[in-house]
């Protein structure tokens, strides 16, 4: 490989300084904008679940799936945010999102299942579909975590 030399160096430009700041300063704008969403989606479910004392069983479980949502997309910020500090997009952070991401599929299915009443065959059969599909991502991004691990890889 050729040792950058004065002849095929590419100097840094002032609009390449500009360029990468003003994505620096995206990224963070993404992260900002995805806290003041979960804390929206926080304080929406909080005030559903209190002012509404009818339909309590789907209540709690609109207050669940809501509080999941938002420790998914504190989650996906806090990985962004890490990205900005390592400059390295890290594997594990996103299999662990993914994770809770289908373990919120799990409980609201499980939960539509318990709490909702009756069902229809048609919505029975796709609350079970999206139950067994929330399963396998589980299972599929665990192994992918067991293999990980087992490889010896290493997050920055």
């Amino acid at each position: 490989m050729d040792e950058p030399t004065e002849s095929n160096a590419r100097p840094s430009s002032a609009l390449d300084t500009v360029m990468g700041r003003l994505i620096v300063g995206l990224e963070y704008g993404v992260v900002l904008a995805l806290w003041a969403l979960s804390a929206v989606i926080l304080i929406h479910s909080v005030v559903q679940f209190v002012q509404h004392r009818a339909g309590f069983p789907e209540l709690t479980i609109q207050a669940i799936d809501g509080v999941l949502v938002v420790i998914i997309v504190l989650d996906i910020a806090y990985t962004v945010l890490g990205q900005l500090r390592s400059a390295v997009i890290p594997v594990r952070p996103f299999l662990y999102i993914g994770i809770l991401a289908g373990v919120r599929d799990i409980l609201s299915a499980s939960a539509h299942l318990s709490f909702g009443g009756p069902l229809s065959n048609r919505d029975y059969d796709h609350t079970l579909v999206a139950l067994g599909v929330g399963l396998g991502v589980v299972f599929i991004l665990v192994l992918g975590l067991f293999i990980l691990g087992r490889s010896g890889h290493q997050d920055p």
